[in-house]
């Protein structure tokens, strides 16, 4: 667990350019929040040190990769015992479709998000590895009208 980072205007700055655009150098983050480069790398460098920067990646068009269908479902299991539990976190974690799972508290147990390529691919996708999983007792599949917002 990190401690808390005290964070003051111009750290937020640096942190709203960044989540926007990861590629920017630090020069161009350095004019864009009005310190010189060298005060900005600093910066940047004690954000990341501390944790607030965990990490930098591309965002991918799901479009592009043939899963344009993205399905939130709430799951519920049978057993509440660690091994089957470790188990079907597990195998849930190591299909390509989840996109996304949390072990929530109380219910539904869990929450997926599922990136597929239409309806046939989600159907399979729930009949043969959803449904088929012997700890699955329920599910509750929902579409997204529109994303509103995405993103911290």
């Amino acid at each position: 667990m990190h401690n808390e980072v005290r964070l003051d205007a111009i750290d937020r700055q640096i942190l709203m350019h960044l989540r926007d655009d990861g590629r920017l150098t630090n020069v161009e983050v350095a004019k864009r929040v009005g310190l010189t480069p060298p005060s900005c790398l600093r910066r940047v460098k004690r954000l990341e040190e501390a944790g607030v920067i965990a990490g930098y990646r591309a965002v991918i068009d799901p479009e592009a990769l043939g899963r344009g269908l993205e399905v939130l479902v709430d799951i519920d299991i049978y057993a509440q015992d660690r091994t089957t539990i470790e188990e079907f976190e597990a195998t849930m974690a190591s299909y390509d479709e989840v996109i996304e799972f949390r072990r929530m508290y109380g219910s539904p147990h869990y929450f997926a998000r599922i990136a597929v390529a239409d309806n046939v691919a989600y159907e399979a996708f729930v009949m043969d590895k959803l449904t088929g999983h012997p700890a699955v007792q329920r599910l509750e599949s929902r579409l997204t009208m529109k994303t509103v917002k995405n993103g911290f």
